[in-house]
């Protein structure tokens, strides 16, 4: 969440007339597994101490996975167990029509996706 929130604020700081960020949209891949509750938490204790930021509110958009498989042709979705373990190591799933390794197209990103801003009317931006 600190590299969120330092490349919200480069951004903003790069535009002229800004006086605050209102809303910052981050989209969470499925197969990230990072809880939305600890995210939010981290953005708030790292926006309040700047100025920018103490107003923003995060919100948080969930990226369905998406798997190929190379040797069935199958793309979609996949299926898998909340193992703990995920969060530990570099998880290798199957293809649910083969069970081949398949290869993950999307689900496992973590990007700001929109920035909403505050700006100075009086300052052109």
């Amino acid at each position: 969440m600190q590299q969120v929130v330092e490349t919200v604020l480069s951004t903003v700081r790069e535009k002229k007339g800004v006086i605050g960020v209102e809303e910052v949209t981050l989209e969470v891949g499925e197969l990230t597994f990072l809880g939305h509750e600890p995210l939010r938490f981290s953005f708030q204790v790292l926006a309040e101490n700047e100025p920018l930021l103490r107003e923003a509110k995060l919100v948080l958009k969930e990226k369905k996975a998406v798997a190929k498989c190379p040797n069935c042709g199958y793309v979609g979705g996949l299926e898998y167990d909340e193992d703990i373990s995920y969060h530990y190591a570099v998880p290798i799933f199957s293809c649910p029509r083969c069970g081949d390794v398949v290869d993950i197209v999307e689900g496992n990103e973590c990007a700001i996706t929109n920035i909403r801003v505050v700006v100075d009317d009086e300052e052109p931006f």
